[in-house]
């Protein structure tokens, strides 16, 4: 019996006790009953479970899935439109080097426990966060100082444009009660308090009855973490208002639920090693691939890949096009855009000298056009865009392979051989982590490439004052008109596609307007969940 087989029953058993009422005296189960009007219950993935509590050192609304802490407040807040807006601050300004952000605190905030939020709290979290974070990134931050229990003053290794989105993930911990054990029980001064924690199966949150804010309409919110199909079963069983799902099931008919679709930065797409093969990291590894090494080879490549057509065959329609890790996002280029031409992409291979052999088959100085596609072996949506992608790219005479791998070996492999990644956040440092060259290796960090005039426009933004020109910055990073990572520039990755984000919801639960979602089909879905409500 399969693991997944396993947990559906699992799963199943936990839906009928809950059904039939059985439930340990001393364990609170979810009321599913259709007349509260004031709760919901929400079916996530089981990789949307945090691992280690509610805890910001350990990535709760951070690391790789950035979402609202919903626990805990934080200084700032992103808009629907990406903007930055206020939570706990009042202000903000940055010193004209950009190495000191001063920062002023509400004082009319507590902590669940009914201790004062002050700026002494603020700068313990970020000192905390930088000493023992395990998933964030702090190395821009020298420390945190609190001037006045109003005022926070963030000292910066560097220059930082975007601290502002840094700050809009950031949980504000209590330095009175944070110790070891808090992700397990946490305070916090956000929207809601974790009432209960019944690891592998439930979390229950319930409105924060002292919060500073606009009350929550939604007063008690019940996550359950499920497989898949654990999580459909349960939408058909009537046993929950609202759960993720993924495009196969998306043409079903569910009495009472409808489907919802909502757009995201959530891109899959595959890096293309631009340096010669013959180079060995530090681990030993080799580096380089003498195929993807030829720019207009990875030009060929990005247009002729029928993104439309892959959508419909891989995602059922549920998804858009991706040409940028930027897409959609205010930092985006729209430059990045490459329109599927195949006979453009047959015309460059033909000109960078792979001409088609008796099989179909392009050859150059007696070698093959030859192409190993890695995808996550336990991804199965990455495995079909693999396969989609070596069957288009054989139309244009490239013998393309997949292959599964294992994490433990994938970061390595992409050295030498393009894998089917997925990123996207609420930041440009997604872009600057995917293309700005290493200190130590002078390339990128997930695949060899370097381009300088790059880099260097990526540092001018994180150390320009004003967001919209921090903006344009990152925007001629992608293309200046004469070189940058899109299409016409170097194009050392490929972006396929921005999966939609699915989820099956009653349809008299009216979810609250979106912001775009990021990397992760978890969290980011009750981001606003106090702005939900039933008709």
């Amino acid at each position: 019996m399969t693991k997944q087989r396993i947990n559906i029953i699992l799963m199943m058993v936990m839906i009928i006790l809950l059904i039939s009422g059985c439930k340990d005296e001393n364990t609170e189960t979810p009321d599913f009953s259709s007349e509260i009007r004031d709760s919901v219950v929400v079916v996530m993935g089981v990789t949307s479970e945090p691992e280690a509590g509610f805890d910001p050192a350990y990535g709760w609304g951070a690391g790789e899935h950035v979402h609202e802490p919903l626990i805990q407040s934080t200084l700032t807040v992103t808009g629907k439109d990406l903007s930055i807006g206020y939570d706990l601050a009042t202000s903000m300004e940055v010193s004209d080097d950009g190495l000191n952000w001063v920062v002023k605190v509400r004082d009319d905030v507590s902590f669940t426990d009914g201790e004062k939020l002050t700026a002494e709290d603020v700068a313990f979290t970020y000192n905390t966060l930088k000493s023992t974070s395990s998933v964030n990134d702090f190395t821009m931050l020298d420390r945190a100082e609190a001037a006045d229990g109003t005022t926070v003053v963030f000292h910066m290794n560097r220059p930082y444009s975007i601290w502002p989105y840094t700050m809009a993930t950031v949980g504000i911990v209590p330095e009175h009660s944070y110790g070891p054990n808090y992700g397990e029980n946490p305070v916090g001064s956000g929207r809601y308090v974790l009432k209960q924690w019944d690891r592998g199966q439930q979390v229950i949150l319930e409105a924060n009855s002292n919060y500073y804010g606009e009350a929550p309409n939604i007063k008690k919110v019940t996550i359950l973490f499920m497989e898949e199909d654990g999580a459909l079963a349960a939408i058909r069983a009537g046993q929950a208002d609202l759960a993720y799902t993924a495009a196969p099931y998306a043409n079903m008919n569910i009495p009472g639920y409808e489907l919802l679709s909502f757009q995201t930065v959530d891109n899959r797409g595959f890096n293309l090693p631009a340096i010669p093969s013959g180079s060995v990291s530090a681990d030993g590894g080799p580096v380089g691939n003498d195929f993807t090494c030829d720019v207009k080879v990875r030009r060929a490549i990005n247009m002729g890949i029928n993104r439309e057509e892959m959508i419909e065959n891989v995602l059922n329609g549920y998804g858009s096009p991706a040409y940028s890790v930027c897409d959609k996002m205010p930092w985006y280029e729209p430059s990045s855009k490459a329109e599927y031409n195949q006979s453009g992409a047959n015309a460059l291979l033909d000109e960078a000298g792979w001409l088609k052999g008796a099989d179909g088959i392009r050859e150059k100085s007696g070698k093959r056009a030859e192409l190993l596609l890695l995808y996550p072996a336990s991804d199965s949506v990455r495995q079909a865009l693999a396969a989609d992608t070596v069957n288009q790219l054989r139309e244009l005479g490239i013998d393309g392979q997949i292959q599964g791998v294992g994490w433990d070996t994938a970061y390595d492999s992409a050295q030498s051989n393009p894998l089917v990644w997925g990123w996207g956040a609420h930041t440009p440092m997604e872009f600057y982590n995917i293309y700005h060259t290493m200190e130590d290796t002078g390339l990128a960090a997930y695949s060899p490439y370097a381009n300088f005039r790059v880099d260097r426009y990526m540092d001018e933004a994180l150390a320009e004052k004003d967001m919209e020109k921090s903006n344009e910055l990152w925007r001629k990073a992608q293309w200046d008109g004469e070189t940058g990572v899109t299409h016409e520039g170097d194009i050392p990755w490929v972006w396929l596609v921005n999966i939609d984000h699915l989820y099956w919801s009653r349809e008299d639960l009216k979810v609250a307007e979106q912001k775009i979602h990021p990397h992760g089909h978890g969290w980011s879905i009750v981001n606003n969940v106090d702005q939900w409500g039933w008709e």
